[in-house]
């Protein structure tokens, strides 16, 4: 038996099972036959290649989508986003973790303003058996079979605790963190999730969702673009820009570093204050925690505004992965319990 988490975020679906983890943009599009398959350098060896059949239908996945597809399908919609996209996207990270014919148990996190909504219908949609077709890099084909046999989806932001809270082998490591009461603020690409967990314990009251994620940056950044050079560009393709400080079209090179400051600014300041706002009753919070792949790049401009002691974000380690390490070792400490 298998254990992974996997979340299926708006801007990067992650999953790991404990001993490998894996990140892609949650673009897909048709696949198409390639005329010349070869590698110009040795270095294109080394690109993610997710090509994965399902119902007759063959999609590229992530950045070969990026590349490759003409018609690639990204949304920022929930409820676009919980049919075909949620399943193709799982089974194409799921493809590269388990064996065929494997079982697998899934724990997935959903945001906290849609968890009562799509709970039911993600665990359904997942908990079966889907037959599917891998293409790797050389156009070789093999049939997997994967094998769902439990679905538990948890609100979204519980991953990061559990991941400070569990060792690897899904037992209590840091004491601390079920003993006191923290914040946590996640901030993804379409949502940012405010939860707290009261020696373990979820408050409704210190809990909500809102939609402030890295998007909102990422859509004056793009405006700002347009407007100097002419062309709309997607969201997803701003990723390693923003991250750079440069963007590259049509030749030319535009500087991002000032509007970027600017819109992340911005961002941080919404996010804080809806934080102090929200935890105004709690002043009695131990800790408030910052994750997500967003909360990693904004926890500079957030940490000065927040009414409370942030705990300190390690340079070396990727918070895109906290929620999903976190449901991986919160589903050995329930499956591996409940199987002895």
């Amino acid at each position: 038996m298998e254990i992974i988490g996997l979340d299926i975020g708006f801007g990067f679906t992650k999953a790991s099972n404990g001993k490998k983890s894996l990140i892609f943009k949650s673009v897909y599009g048709e696949a198409t036959d390639f005329q010349y398959r070869e590698p110009l350098l040795d270095g294109d060896r080394l690109e993610q290649y997710l090509q994965i059949d399902i119902d007759g239908n063959s999609y590229f996945v992530g950045e070969l989508a990026e590349r490759q597809s003409t018609n690639r399908f990204f949304t920022l919609d929930q409820a676009q986003f919980m049919d075909q996209p949620s399943r193709i996207l799982a089974l194409a990270a799921m493809s590269n973790l388990v064996e065929s014919n494997q079982a697998v148990k899934l724990v997935l996190g959903l945001p906290i303003s849609h968890y009562r909504k799509y709970k039911q219908k993600l665990h359904d949609l997942l908990k079966t058996t889907h037959d599917i077709i891998i293409t790797d890099s050389k156009g070789l084909c093999r049939e997997k079979k994967i094998k769902v046999a439990d679905v538990r989806v948890i609100p979204q932001p519980f991953g990061s605790i559990m991941n400070y809270m569990l060792n690897d082998q899904g037992k209590m490591s840091e004491q601390r963190f079920s003993k006191e009461k923290i914040g946590i603020i996640d901030v993804g690409f379409c949502t940012t999730d405010y939860t707290i967990s009261d020696k373990t314990r979820y408050s409704e009251r210190g809990s909500m969702s809102v939609q402030t994620g890295m998007s909102k940056a990422f859509a004056i950044i793009a405006t700002r673009l347009k407007d100097i050079s002419g062309v709309n560009v997607e969201l997803y393709r701003l990723f390693d820009s923003v991250h750079s400080g440069s963007i590259k079209i049509r030749g030319k090179s535009y500087d991002l570093k000032k509007v970027s400051q600017q819109a992340l600014g911005q961002l941080a300041a919404s996010i804080a204050s809806d934080a102090n706002r929200l935890w105004a009753d709690d002043w009695d919070m131990d800790e408030i925690i910052v994750t997500g792949g967003g909360g990693a790049v904004l926890a500079p401009f957030i940490q000065p505004l927040l009414e409370g002691n942030m705990l300190s974000l390690n340079p070396s380690h990727d918070y895109r992965l906290n929620n999903v390490q976190g449901y991986c070792k919160f589903g050995k400490s329930v499956w591996h319990t409940s199987d002895d």
